[in-house]
């Protein structure tokens, strides 16, 4: 049974977490507080979309 159990990606980006789902969509948080954006979780994609979603939004919050 262990051995079907597939480890998702995390990896760190401008302060947030992204942390890959096993449907492959993304949750990303904030590392730390006080939180700039709220969490959110996006739809599949892939890594360098949830990068560009979150830079649009970082700006937008500028």
């Amino acid at each position: 049974m262990n051995d079907q159990i597939q480890k998702a990606a995390s990896i760190h980006y401008r302060g947030f977490i992204l942390m890959e789902q096993y449907d492959k969509s993304w949750l990303v948080r904030p590392e730390r507080s006080p939180m700039v954006l709220l969490p959110f979780r996006t739809q599949v994609c892939s890594v360098q979309a949830v990068k560009s979603i979150l830079d649009m939004k970082l700006l937008l919050t500028e």
